[in-house]
Order: structure tokens, then sequence, then C-alpha cells
């Protein structure tokens, strides 16, 4: 969520960091399936990754100051990120459905879900977003739901846009969605990203390739499925969302762009 200024000649080019990003991947070990804390080319994650060994959290401490929900709480109408007062968003409209499990394929029933992401000319409604892309009036790019009997997620929105970040000269991120699952407390909380297929920044774009797995990079893309689309109206993609073992979603560990 970051703009590209004049300010930004000083910076890598992005020969230089694909450089160090082929090097890394060459001296990676097999089955490193989640995103490196330490990735050079992703300069940021020098500064801000976690230096110092996990410490145990209250729960119940944790959550007296943490928001509380319930099914109450979410409205079904949360899911759908087209409705807006006063018109229709821009872009093409999509649809995004899966299933979250653990990692013997059971459901996870009752899991509330998040996403937030850019309008489909790649432009955050954020203050630190500035960049010159349209801000639409008609999307707010946020919404909720919650997992159903048999795990299911399922949100209405726009495809969004791929936007400028100041990593490296002429830096690009691949369109993506965030996500965001909370387990049974406020403790418990996984973050990813959610991209498209066949988008050609991926191996240009150093948060991917932070994943030196080639296999665990592929969960993160969402498949286009034509039974979710629908005549006239929005295309589907689906992305299933694997919690525990061997086949976990890779996850965040700090706060990405």
């Amino acid at each position: 969520m970051t703009t590209t200024t004049a300010a930004d000649e000083g910076l890598a080019t992005q020969r230089a960091i694909s450089e160090q990003i082929e090097k890394i991947h060459a001296d990676a070990r097999a089955g490193e399936t989640q995103p490196r804390l330490r990735f050079p080319p992703y300069r940021s994650s020098l500064l801000r990754h976690p230096t110092k060994d996990l410490r145990h959290a209250d729960p119940e401490g944790a959550e007296l100051l943490a928001p509380v929900f319930g099914r109450s709480d979410v409205d079904p109408l949360e899911s759908d990120l087209t409705i807006q007062t006063g018109g229709d968003p821009i872009g093409e409209r999509i649809r995004v459905r899966g299933r979250v499990v653990d990692g013997d394929g059971r459901p996870v029933r009752g899991q509330l879900v998040e996403i937030w992401q850019a309008n489909a000319a790649g432009r955050y409604v954020h203050k630190r977003d500035q960049h010159p892309a349209p801000v639409d009036p008609h999307f707010t790019g946020v919404g909720r739901c919650l997992t159903d009997s048999d795990g299911c997620y399922s949100f209405t929105t726009i495809r969004p846009g791929p936007y400028p970040w100041r990593n490296h000269h002429n830096a690009w991120r691949p369109a993506h969605i965030h996500f965001s699952l909370f387990g049974t407390d406020f403790t418990q909380r996984m973050i990813t990203q959610m991209y498209f297929p066949g988008d050609p920044l991926f191996a240009l774009d150093p948060i991917y390739q932070s994943i030196t797995d080639p296999r665990a990079r592929e969960r993160l893309l969402a498949t286009y499925d034509h039974n979710l689309s629908e005549h006239e109206w929005l295309l589907g993609y689906r992305w299933d969302i694997v919690l525990t073992g061997s086949h976990a979603t890779p996850i965040e560990d700090g706060d990405h762009a």
C-alpha cells in the first residue's frame, strides 16, 4: 500500500532483485513451504521480521482488549463487497468461494473470515495509499463472513488491480486479496494472500517469491471455476484454505503490502 515517487530513482533495479531471488531459490532447502521471515529481496523484511523467541500469551487476558463477535454480529450482506450506497463499483465482478479445512480435511465451522483488497485500479481506501490511481467511491474493499457447517465461505467482490510499491524501482504487486482467519480466540489468527492464475508479475514479486517451494507458492493461487460464474453477471474463482499439515496454506509472518 505504498506509493512510487521520483525519489525511487536510487532504489535497486528489478534485475538486481530478480537475481537475488534466483540465488536464494537455488540455495533453498527442500520442503520450505512458509514465507521466509528474513528475505533480502523483500527489503523491509530485514527491519521488521521477529528477532526474539515467541512468548506465551494469556488468551483470556488478550480477549479483555480484543473485539467480540458472534453469529448475530456478522451480517450475511457483509460478504458482498459490491453492495454500496449510491452506485455500483467499477471493475470485473467476481465470486471467490472455498472451504476452510484442517490438516485431515475436516471442515472448520463458524470460522470468521475477513478480506481486504485494492480496487480495480489498484488503489486502497487508505490515507497512506497516495499513488495516482482513482479511488472508487462505491468500493471500500473490505468484507467478512462466517464459514458454514461444511467449512465453506463465499465473497462477491471486484477483481483487484496490481499496484506499485517502493521495494525497488518499478516494483508492482500482483493482483491479490488479503485473507484473515480467526481460530477459537483472538490470539489465533492467520493472515495470507490469494492470487489469480496467470499473473505476469509473479516472477518479479519478492513477497510471493519469499516462499521458496514452488508447490507451496501454487497453493496461494485461486482457480477459475466456471460453475461459480453467473451468466452476464460475474466470474467465479475457487480457493480452499488448509490450516495445518503438509498441505497448509502459506501464511504471512508480518504486515505485507
